[in-house]
């Protein structure tokens, strides 16, 4: 039985191994998949990715499968829901930075016709290759995460450090950082 050689941080267990295999540096381009990982990215801030994962499902019903425009028009009694969810990361500040993400996603996608075409634009539509040898290669942040986050903010979005956007871009395949003997780059 042939044995893939993954990146070593998703050896933890099935649940990672599964989401590095099928999901982590794909490039994606739907709005609504974008706005999930802004969601997950910014509920991790602070936390692990792991942590956030293992909750995914929890986070898909307590907002709404990632609808983004039910999701920009919670009220106060859906923020208080949401702060007693413990299936979630009950972050009071959290919450609502994703309510008010959701309607500054929307202004982004009123002005650049999609979410997408705004956010790709920076690696002018296609992901930028690392080819990375090592885990220690791989920055947590880069002057194009800092020139994203800082224009995200100038938006009104609210957990979208350099950090966060730099995750944010390996998750969706905007940045490839698969190491370079991992088989998803065979």
């Amino acid at each position: 039985m042939e044995t893939k050689l993954r990146c070593a941080w998703c050896e933890k267990d099935d649940l990672y191994r599964d989401y590095h295999d099928n999901e982590w540096g794909k490039p994606v381009y739907d709005d609504d998949k974008l706005f999930e990982f802004l969601i997950l990215e910014t509920f991790q801030a602070g936390l692990s990715w792991y942590t956030i994962l293992k909750k995914r499902e929890n986070f898909r019903k307590a907002f709404d499968n990632f609808d983004y425009k039910k999701v920009a028009q919670y009220d106060e009694e859906k923020v208080q829901e949401l702060l007693q969810d413990a299936g979630i990361i009950r972050n009071q500040l959290k919450v609502r930075g994703t309510i008010s993400n959701a309607i500054a996603f929307m202004e982004v996608q009123k002005e650049f016709g999609s979410f997408s075409k705004y956010i790709w634009n920076f690696t002018d539509g296609k992901p930028l290759e690392n080819n990375r040898k090592s885990l220690r290669e791989i920055p947590s942040t880069t002057p194009l995460s800092d020139a994203i986050s800082k224009d995200l903010k100038k938006r009104g979005f609210k957990f979208v450090g350099s950090t966060v956007v730099y995750a944010h871009m390996q998750a969706t395949g905007m940045v490839n950082d698969h190491l370079v003997d991992c088989w998803t780059q065979k």
